[in-house]
């Protein structure tokens, strides 16, 4: 890969830094647009990957490197969501076997006849927990497991769906842990992180602490303020309980979602729904992993498997975020509705603070964005699709 950023000035902290691929030039003219925005004034990181190989690494703005770890929210659920895809593939779990079956506390309370493919497509009804969740039970996946066990959903499983934001990674995780005798966490440092190198952790090592940079609070113009306060939702309600803030006590969420990360209890325990630490450079490599051969290792899932996540089992309105229009695969976003640009069968996860990742494996794309400052309103930054795009028109012509 050529390295095209020498040519450029290093201490101008909103000139991209590293390097692209012949045929990628644009994909770096438009990162360099992205940096220069005031509206996004932040630090960020992009990276990809075509069948395999790395043809974007960039990086650009205050503070950050190319190997800067931030947190990365809920695109940490693509990496928990990888572990059970790879499970279900070797045929250890399936799909439309009832939870209980894997974890016999959890059929109660009206659950009995959840599947597993209820769970990952969001459509169990188990958002939060009646009176929420402690800090220390919101950091650690194991404490939320025994909570909602004998917790009655809020919806009949099955007849909706709502974004299970805070607690899937611990609901699915408890049934890796039952089945394997391995935590989630275990299961995807062994099987899938390690193997690969890399730069994607559920659970980071003490000795890796010293690339983390805190995330920032986001920073609404005054229309955005007016707009968040008319749409706040009230503790009780589903969207509140699926944020914790039914929780009277002061929790990793108390202070804004773009807190939890912050803490090092948080990232140490590696809470594989939101607790996740990266590098864009991860993000894309794993999914890279998912669907390609990378560095001579085999693709994690076959295509038989890659199609199965991504195929659409909940769309529409979104119980739990008010009504907003989603799309879920199993246990992953359906990208590819997100962004109509890319493959049908494009899987992937975006996380709070703006990250995302995703796979699209009509032509061998895996991408990677990463900022530091969490993007109003939450979700996907909104130059995540224009970047997104650039890459898959450059990945299209190669």
């Amino acid at each position: 890969m050529p390295d095209n950023g020498n040519a450029h000035n290093a201490h101008n902290a909103y000139v991209a830094q590293g390097t692209v691929a012949e045929g990628f030039e644009p994909v770096r003219e438009a990162f360099e647009a992205t940096l220069a925005q005031e509206r996004v004034g932040h630090s960020a990181q992009l990276a990809a990957y075509v069948h395999g190989k790395r043809v974007v690494d960039l990086w650009g703005g205050p503070e950050i490197k190319g190997d800067s770890l931030t947190g990365v929210f809920s695109s940490s659920k693509g990496a928990a969501h990888l572990v059970v895809a790879l499970l279900v593939q070797d045929g250890t779990l399936d799909l439309d076997e009832e939870v209980r079956h894997y974890w016999p506390e959890f059929g109660s309370a009206g659950k009995e006849h959840v599947t597993l493919r209820d769970l990952l497509a969001h459509r169990a009804g188990l958002v939060g927990a009646d009176g929420g969740f402690t800090p220390q039970e919101l950091a650690d996946d194991r404490l939320i497991a025994e909570r909602l066990a004998g917790q009655r959903p809020y919806w009949r499983p099955g007849t909706a769906f709502g974004y299970h934001a805070m607690v899937i990674g611990a609901l699915t995780g408890e049934v890796v842990r039952r089945v394997t005798g391995r935590t989630l966490q275990e299961v995807y440092e062994e099987r899938i992180r390690a193997p690969y190198g890399l730069d994607f952790y559920l659970g980071l090592p003490e000795e890796q602490e010293h690339r983390w940079l805190s995330t920032q609070p986001m920073d609404p113009t005054p229309e955005q303020k007016r707009e968040m306060a008319l749409g706040a939702a009230g503790p009780e309600s589903l969207r509140g309980i699926a944020f914790n803030a039914n929780n009277p006590k002061p929790s990793p969420l108390s202070r804004g979602i773009e807190s939890f990360p912050n803490s090092r209890e948080v990232r140490a325990g590696g809470q594989a729904s939101a607790g996740g630490v990266a590098s864009a450079r991860g993000l894309a490599r794993m999914y890279a992993a998912a669907i390609s051969e990378v560095d001579g290792k085999a693709p994690l899932l076959t295509a038989e498997m890659a199609a199965r996540v991504a195929e659409v089992h909940s769309f529409g309105p979104d119980l739990a975020l008010g009504g907003i229009t989603h799309a879920f695969g199993l246990g992953f976003a359906a990208t590819g509705v997100d962004y109509p640009f890319l493959g049908a069968r494009s899987f992937g996860h975006s996380g709070a603070a703006g990250s995302q990742a995703f796979a699209d494996p009509s032509v061998g794309l895996a991408f990677g964005y990463n900022r530091r400052r969490f993007a109003y309103p939450g979700g996907a930054a909104p130059e995540a699709g224009v970047l997104a795009k650039a890459v898959r028109d450059c990945a299209a012509r190669v």
